[in-house]
């Protein structure tokens, strides 16, 4: 561990925390709202969809892909960044709350732990021609609602990840 570091908790410590939590923001009549994802190499378009998330509830929670669902999910060059320590930079932004990391390849398992008022994705999950959510009907069914989220045209992990690829200062 490196010194200075914070503790490492398990993830069944952080989710008994989470649903505590949720208990009391729920007693308080908190708007929770959820957003997901890999968050790797962050950048100013993660930064800026969560502030985004934020604007739309009292509490954000932020669900992370762990280590082993972005290989499934991406290949195995990926993540960049190990979870502990994406989870640790989404920690330390003033508009997120609280993170969890979750094993799955969508987010159904935990939202239906969580049950957060508003689930939030990207724009490109939008209607009429957006990708699939799968989590759609689930949400629906505790009386959640999804929200989508702007994205910024050109910014993106795999982008950066091939701009420095590309560059010759990392050959």
């Amino acid at each position: 561990m490196v010194p200075g570091a914070p503790a490492a908790t398990s993830p069944a410590s952080d989710w008994n925390r989470l649903l505590r939590l949720r208990g009391e923001w729920r007693g308080a009549k908190k708007v929770v709202v959820w957003t997901n994802g890999v968050f790797d190499l962050l950048h100013v378009g993660h930064l800026h969809s969560l502030e985004a998330a934020r604007s739309l509830g009292d509490v954000l929670v932020v669900g992370l892909n762990s280590d082993a669902s972005v290989r499934a999910i991406k290949g195995s060059g990926r993540p960049v960044v190990p979870e502990g320590e994406r989870a640790e930079l989404l920690r330390a932004l003033r508009t997120v709350d609280e993170v969890v990391i979750f094993n799955e390849h969508t987010p159904e398992q935990a939202l239906a732990r969580l049950k957060p008022d508003v689930h939030c994705k990207g724009a490109d999950y939008a209607p009429p021609n957006g990708s699939p959510i799968p989590e759609l009907e689930l949400v629906r069914s505790y009386g959640g609602r999804v929200e989508f989220l702007p994205l910024i045209t050109g910014v993106s992990t795999t982008d950066l990840i091939r701009r420095l690829s590309a560059s010759p200062e990392h050959r």
